[in-house]
This record gives C-alpha cells, sequence and structure tokens, in this order.
C-alpha cells in the first residue's frame, strides 16, 4: 500500500506538484477511506458459545501461512485461548495470559492449547514422582544454599573436623529451608536459581518435589497463573504465598528423552498456554507467528465486532468513494486524490496477479459490478469458488486492521515526502 502510495506520489512530483500539497491530498483521501469503511462494515455477532464468526475470521488471517494445511486447527486454537483470557464486559485481552511455546520434533497437527503453563523444564531429581496433584507452589527467587557474606572471601580448612563441621553446619542451613517450606504447607518448590545435589536429595528424602533454575518470565506466569506470590527469601513464606493448582505433571515425547513440565487446573483459569510442535525450529518459529497474527485478529474483534470483506472488496469501495470526494474539490488536492485511489486499487490488482487472474480485465470487471449492483461486498474470486461475494466466501478483516493499514501507510508516505533531499557521502 505504502509502495504503491509513494509511486503515486513521484509521478505526481514529476509534474511538478509540491511534496507538501501532495502530502495534504493524501491526508483527505485518508480521511475519506477511513470514514468510507464505518459504512460499509458489518457487525459479526459471536458470544463464548458461538464463536464461529471469530473463527472465520481468524481462518481468513491463516489462509496464506505456512500452518495453512493445520487451517481449523490453528483458527481454533486462536479463538479458543483468546476467549479463555478475554474479559468481554470490557472488551479487553490480556496478552500477558497468553504463552506461545514451541518444541521441536511431531507435526504441526500435534499443536494443543492447554489451559494452564508449559515450561521447559522437568523435576530436579530423577526419582521424584511425575505427577503432583493438588498442588501448592512455593514460588522462589532465593537460591536453596547456605548464606554467604557479601564481600570476597575466602575459607581455610586443615583438617576432617573443621570440614565435617561445615558439611553439617551446611546440612543444618538446608534441613532449616526445607522445614520452613513444609511449615507453609507446600508440596511443590519452583525455584529461580539451581541448589546443589545435597540440597536436591534432601528435598527428595523429604519427598517435596521441586524445580530449578526456571526463567524470570516463566516464574511470573506461574505467578499469575496460580494466584501465588513471589518469594523472595525463605523467612517470608507463607502459606497465603503459595500458588494453586489442580495438577502439575511432565510431559515427555514420544521416544526422546525430552520432558517439559505442564501446570494444569490453576487457581487464575484465565491463564493459558500454545505448545506449538513442527519439524525443525524454522516451522515453529513461522507457526508461532502465523497464531500470533491469528490471535490479534480474534484480539481485534473483541475490541470491536465490526469487519470489513477482503479480497480487495474494501480498497475497491474504498478507492471509489475517494475518486468521488476529489470530483468536488475544487483545488489541487484532488490530483493526489485522485491518486491515491489509485494507489488503493494496488490491493486487488496484486491479488488477481498472484491468484492466476488477468489483473486489468478482473479489476474493471469487479470495479463496475461494485457501482451498478451498489455491492462493496464484491471482490477478487483469488479462490475460483465462482462468486466474488467475500460474505459467501467467508474472507473477512477486522475493520480496526483495515483502517490501521491504511493510516499507517499514508503516515508512511507523509513522512517521506517530508524529506527534501539525500546527501550521500562518496567512499574517496
Amino acid at each position: 500500500m505504502a509502495g504503491s502510495l509513494l509511486e503515486q506520489a513521484e509521478h505526481l512530483l514529476e509534474r511538478g506538484i509540491h511534496p507538501i500539497r501532495i502530502s495534504d491530498g493524501f491526508e483527505r483521501a485518508c480521511k475519506v477511506a477511513v470514514a468510507h469503511l464505518d459504512t460499509i462494515s458489518d457487525t459479526v455477532e459471536f458470544s463464548r458459545e458461538n464463536t464461529v464468526n471469530l473463527y472465520k475470521t481468524a481462518k481468513t488471517s491463516l489462509g496464506s501461512k505456512i500452518v495453512s494445511k493445520c487451517h481449523d486447527q490453528y483458527a481454533q486454537i486462536a479463538v479458543d485461548a483468546v476467549l479463555q483470557v478475554a474479559d468481554l464486559e470490557r472488551k479487553d485481552v490480556d496478552f500477558e495470559l497468553i504463552k506461545v511455546d514451541g518444541k521441536v520434533g511431531g507435526s504441526l497437527a500435534d499443536t494443543v492449547l492447554v489451559k494452564g503453563v508449559v515450561i521447559d523444564k522437568d523435576f530436579s531429581h530423577p526419582q521424584m514422582p511425575r505427577e503432583v496433584k493438588d498442588a501448592k507452589i512455593a514460588i522462589l527467587t532465593c537460591a536453596f544454599e547456605p548464606p554467604k557474606p557479601k564481600t570476597k572471601h575466602k575459607l581455610d580448612i586443615t583438617s576432617v573436623e573443621e570440614y565435617k563441621k561445615l558439611q553439617a553446619y551446611e546440612k543444618e542451613k538446608f534441613t532449616t529451608m526445607i522445614k520452613q517450606v513444609k511449615d507453609t504447607g507446600a508440596n511443590l518448590v519452583i525455584c529461580q536459581w539451581g541448589f546443589d545435589d545435597e540440597a536436591n536429595h534432601l528435598l527428595m528424602q523429604n519427598q517435596l518435589p521441586s524445580v530449578r533454575w526456571v526463567g524470570g518470565p516463566e516464574i511470573e506466569l506461574i505467578a499469575i497463573a496460580t494466584n501465588g506470590r513471589i518469594v523472595p527469601r525463605f523467612e517470608d513464606l507463607s502459606a497465603a504465598k503459595l500458588g494453586k493448582a489442580g495438577i502439575v505433571r511432565e510431559l515427555s515425547f514420544g521416544t526422546t528423552k525430552d520432558r517439559m513440565l505442564v501446570i494444569e487446573e490453576c487457581a487464575n483459569t484465565r491463564a493459558v498456554t500454545v505448545f506449538v510442535r513442527g519439524g525443525n525450529k524454522m516451522i515453529i518459529d513461522e507457526a508461532k507467528r502465523s497464531l500470533h497474527d491469528a490471535i490479534c485478529v480474534v484480539r481485534n474483534l473483541v475490541r470491536d465486532n465490526r469487519v470489513v470483506y477482503g479480497g480487495g472488496a474494501a480498497e475497491i469501495a474504498c478507492s471509489l468513494a475517494v475518486s468521488k470526494a476529489a470530483d468536488e474539490v475544487s483545488s489541487v488536492h484532488q490530483y493526489a486524490m485522485r491518486a491515491f485511489a489509485e494507489a488503493l486499487e494496488a490491493i486487488p490488482l496484486a491479488l488477481a496477479e498472484n491468484s492466476g487472474l488477468p489483473p486489468i480485465e478482473t479489476l474493471a470487471e469487479v470495479k463496475s459490478r461494485q457501482v451498478t449492483e451498489n455491492n462493496s461486498r464484491l471482490g477478487v474470486d483469488c479462490l475460483y469458488k465462482g462468486t466474488n461475494d467475500m460474505k459467501e466466501q467467508f474472507v473477512y478483516d477486522p475493520l480496526i486492521s483495515k483502517r490501521q493499514q491504511i493510516l499507517l501507510a499514508t503516515q508512511l508516505v507523509k513522512h517521506i515526502l517530508k524529506i527534501d533531499d539525500i546527501i550521500e557521502s562518496h567512499p574517496e
């Protein structure tokens, strides 16, 4: 869109029109286009029970992505994830509660939505239980180790007795720490830092499953999901600060030894994790990006449930509206407005060309039909379904997204038009 606008601006500059006039004309045309979008938009009804329209819109955004072979599954995951965390009364979606994680292995079809948190860790001792039911979680950012002086120090041990004293001191400290955790009623420890083999062994002996080296963002997400408090010192631990979850279990993958920890049935039921699988890292990264797009589309509909129709239908309708408005302008701005209308047609032209259709003929036909039938839903039939009505093809775009695209493209071109000259320094 922005590239097409710059191309049109270049033609106008060659004809001697000042950049400021072009910029103002584009601004006026943009206002007409955005206002016209409101008039051609349709409202889509949805609820937590009836998600058909949300699903169709999410599906539109995934049509050209790498995950299109699992089209339906990913669209449903995006809808379910957003509705799980959405506050429909306030029309708000907290993206902090949606985590998208991935692991190499399996296929895209193995992607699942977990109503809880998935972290790439396992229990710290192989003999600890693989599952903890009715978990009361102590979330710690302090290390399981004896306190050390803050200054640089050195400890010289010259005899066996001194070494045994140090060992007894460390064991006593570890035992005290474990007792402080057990006294609160916790039956699972999640720690941001590591602990050595002795602490790990004592935790296992005291039947206190634990997870170590959990990253900061994951710690925060676990605290949000389980309604727990992050505790920086053992002395601050109390029963009220524990996070609660129905079940914490290890998830293993096929024949590999990879394991991940899944925290489900959390106290804050709104936290979800989308766990993406794929054959290699590139596929997973692309799937995550595609899912993010679909989630944003559904989020936009929760914020404002108005849609316009894709396939270039909205752009053609706006182009016609801008051309009509340009005829009523007596100043030189009318040239810039007509150029803006022509730039809008770049979208349906590109769609027709990419679909193997003759671009000019297709655009001319759809444009004349929009005028004669007064139907702004007509676009380019990219899928060869025999109808140009995008409502029948279920090709939807959220109004928020379409409006933002036109506004951003116009702003970008206005900024570039403000540049008078570029001074390039030569290598010599």
